[in-house]
């Protein structure tokens, strides 16, 4: 009967969106004038009416088996079917004011049982974990005010900086991560550049509401600058002052920069780059001292329909007792997709990883992957991983999408683990 509700309400959300949506779509005729009179015209204000409507909905399969799980006889593969569904209205501007509510929903289409929803379900505590839980929140929720190129926004937000290395949504979870915040972004105080500074005081994090660990107060500063080179790329230098008051272990102040870039060569040839060193010590009431750099070069080529490339990246320790953290990144994006070290190791990581890819006929862009892992003091051996990627856009609203992690153990007896997904996606 829940689930039935679960559906209704976003039925009822649907069709409440999508007719404010449509409302400039409707009129009469007007007693003096041979002109279509929209009907609302005195009825609403035209921020409302101007404003836009946002559906996205996402159905994944995951597959997912981590050694370390299983307890004995009990398997340890978990099987998710789940279904994502975002609904959301962004008004029209109203003397530079705009504001923005979005809907959030995960529903498992499979009994819970089958897979482990990040230690939510004590009866498939043994299953691998598969970080989708079952949810209804509001997603984002604010207010903003535009004036001299210059925005700030109040409320629940999203927020990527740069390839959300440091700073992300967490994309690819079922529920995305947003930030009660304070931002705001400047585009002209200083030409080809733009500034941005956020004050966080809560992150809403994949988990959900219902999990121990779904939300951290937080008393922290992000400040960031990126400058557009033109066509060699863009520089950035960042500062991020992480106070997590729920998660005082990964308190951090991390300084650092970076230049990345697409050159165009010729009609077929095209090579990309990117550099970023950054330092980082503890902050705020971490029990820790420490410092650890990190450091990251990569460079790649674009040929007709292939593209290739190699990258070498490192979240160093402090001596072998922490590593660099990264606690707000979409960390799943880098490292391997099994994710193995969403959190780093107290001995640190170095990443070595090539890929190859190629524009498969039919549109279907085919990618493969390969990561060789370290730890960064004493050099022990983590494990290699492989990684494949194929997607497919249908039309302008669909997509689909194919991908599978394999991740083999090094020496430090570090689990292995195989995760594989399909996914189909509707984005309005």
């Amino acid at each position: 009967m829940n689930r039935l509700n679960k559906y209704s309400n976003q039925s009822h959300l649907l069709g409440l969106l999508l007719a404010l949506q449509s409302l400039g779509h409707l009129s009469i005729k007007g007693e003096d004038t041979a002109e279509p009179i929209p009907w609302y015209k005195e009825k609403l204000p035209g921020f409302l009416t101007e404003g836009k409507v946002n559906v996205n909905s996402n159905l994944r399969y995951e597959y997912a088996d981590i050694e370390s799980f299983g307890g004995g006889a009990d398997p340890a593969e978990s099987n998710a079917l789940t279904l994502r569904t975002r609904l959301g209205y962004t008004t029209g501007k109203l003397s530079g004011f705009q504001s923005m509510l979005e809907f959030e929903n995960v529903t498992s289409l499979l009994d819970e049982d089958n897979y482990n929803p990040a230690g939510l379900n004590p009866s498939s505590a043994t299953k691998s974990v598969i970080a989708d839980p079952e949810a209804t929140e509001v997603n984002r929720a604010w207010l903003s005010y535009e004036k001299m190129d210059t925005t700030i926004k109040f409320g629940r937000q999203r927020i990527v900086l740069d390839n959300a290395r440091f700073v992300g949504n967490v994309v690819w979870r079922q529920n995305e991560q947003t930030f009660d915040a304070v931002s705001l972004k400047n585009t002209s105080l200083i030409p080809k550049t733009e500034l941005f500074y956020a004050y966080l005081f809560r992150i809403h994090r994949i988990f959900g509401d219902d999990h121990p660990a779904g939300n951290w107060d937080s008393d922290s500063h992000l400040f960031h600058v990126a400058y557009d080179l033109g066509k060699p790329g863009k520089l950035t230098g960042y500062g991020y002052l992480l106070d997590l008051q729920d998660a005082l272990a990964l308190s951090s102040a991390t300084f650092g920069g970076s230049f990345d870039g697409k050159y165009p060569i010729n009609e077929d040839w095209a090579v990309s780059y990117k550099t970023e060193f950054a330092i980082q010590s503890d902050y705020g009431d971490n029990p820790v001292d420490y410092s650890a750099p990190y450091y990251h070069l990569n460079a790649g080529g674009f040929y007709k329909k292939f593209n290739f490339g190699a990258g070498y990246e490192v979240l160093a320790s402090d001596n072998g007792t922490i590593g660099f953290s990264t606690p707000l990144a979409t960390a799943h994006a880098f490292n391997g997709w099994a994710d193995t070290f969403l959190g780093t190791p107290a001995d640190g990581l170095e990443d070595m990883y090539a890929w190859i890819g190629y524009n498969l006929p039919g549109g279907v862009p085919l990618k493969i992957l390969y990561h060789d892992f370290s730890a960064e003091d004493g050099g022990n051996d983590y494990g290699n991983e492989v990684n494949i990627l194929a997607t497919k856009k249908l039309g302008k609203y669909f997509s689909l999408l194919a991908k599978a992690a394999l991740y083999q153990d090094g020496d430090d007896g570090r689990a292995g683990r195989t995760r594989y997904w399909l996914q189909a996606a509707f984005n309005f």
